[in-house]
C-alpha cells in the first residue's frame, strides 16, 4: 500500500528540517460557508495538515473558546453530515485533512458509515481525543479498511508502557498534549512537552505532533526545535470569533497562519 497524504507531509517536511503546522477549526463556525473559507485562508498562510473539529454539545477536552465556537456551530443548524462538506472542501486546498471528533457522534452516525463518508470526502484520518486503542477495535477495522489514519493522544502522565501500546496502535502521527487539561491559548509553553516527546522517541519513531498551549510564532518556533509538528487550535478559533466580522475573520486568521508558519520554520 502507497503511503497516505500524511506519511507523504512529513517526509517532505523532514527533508526540509522543519517541522509541520497543523491547525483546528471546527466545521460550521461561525457558520458552513465561513468555515470552509477560514480553513482555505489558513492552508494559504501555511498550514500544512488540518484538523476539522466536529462540533459536540459535551466537549470533555474542549476549553472555552473552543466550546463557545461549537456552540455557535450547532446554534446555525450544523449536523453531523456538514463535517463531511467541510472535510471535502478542506482536502480540495491540497492539505492533508483530518476530523477531529469525540467518539459519541461516530458511533452514533455507524462507524462504518463515518469511515467510509470522511474517505469519500478525502479525509485523511481522525484524530479521537476520548477514545483509547484498546477501545477502539470498532475504528480500528473501519478506518484500516478505508485506508484512514488513526491518531491517539497521549499525556505527560501516560505511562511507558501506555506510551509504547498507543505508537504501536497510531498511524499518521501521534498526539501529545503537551499539558493536562483542556485546550486553550497560555502565556508560555508547557515544560512537560518535551519530556513527553524524548520518551515517546524512546519507542516509536512515527511522527509527534505536540498540542495545547501553543498560541504564537515564538512559542511555535519553540514547540518546533523537538516535535514534528506544531497544532494550534484555541487561538486561531478565538482569531475568528472574536473578528468584527466573518471576512475579517478569515483574513486574520490566515495573517496568524503566516506568523505561526514562520515560527515553525526553525530559522
Amino acid at each position: 500500500m502507497s503511503a497516505g497524504p500524511i506519511a507523504e507531509l512529513f517526509e517532505r517536511t523532514r527533508a526540509q528540517d522543519r517541522a509541520a503546522l497543523v491547525g483546528y477549526l471546527p466545521a460550521g463556525f461561525p457558520d458552513v460557508e465561513t468555515s470552509k473559507a477560514a480553513i482555505a485562508a489558513l492552508v494559504e498562510g501555511g498550514v500544512d495538515l488540518v484538523e476539522v473539529g466536529l462540533p459536540y454539545s459535551d466537549p470533555v477536552m474542549d476549553g472555552p473558546v473552543i466550546q463557545a465556537a461549537a456552540e455557535q456551530a450547532l446554534a446555525a443548524g450544523f449536523r453531523v453530515r456538514d463535517v463531511f462538506d467541510v472535510v471535502r472542501a478542506t482536502a480540495a486546498t491540497g492539505a492533508p485533512t483530518v476530523v477531529m471528533t469525540y467518539w459519541n457522534p461516530v458511533e452514533r452516525y455507524g462507524v462504518e458509515r463515518f469511515a467510509a463518508d470522511l474517505a469519500a470526502a478525502g479525509g485523511a484520518g481522525m484524530i479521537t481525543p476520548d477514545l483509547i486503542p484498546d477501545e477502539g477495535a470498532e475504528w480500528d477495522a473501519a478506518s484500516r479498511e478505508q485506508g484512514l489514519d488513526r491518531v491517539y493522544l497521549v499525556s505527560p502522565s501516560s505511562a511507558d508502557a501506555r506510551l509504547a501500546m498507543t505508537a504501536e496502535q497510531a498511524s499518521g502521527f501521534i498526539y501529545a498534549t503537551a499539558v493536562m487539561g483542556v485546550t486553550g491559548q497560555r502565556d508560555q509553553s508547557s515544560s512537560h512537552a518535551e519530556p513527553l516527546v524524548s520518551r515517546l522517541r524512546q519507542v516509536t519513531d512515527k511522527p509527534v505532533g505536540v498540542g495545547i498551549g501553543v498560541s504564537n510564532a515564538e512559542q511555535a518556533r519553540e514547540v518546533a526545535q523537538f516535535a514534528d509538528a506544531v497544532i494550534v487550535g484555541s487561538a486561531i478559533v478565538r482569531t475568528l470569533l472574536e473578528a468584527p466580522s466573518p471576512a475579517e475573520g478569515v483574513d486574520a486568521v490566515r495573517e496568524l497562519a503566516r506568523e505561526l508558519r514562520a515560527g515553525v520554520e526553525r530559522s
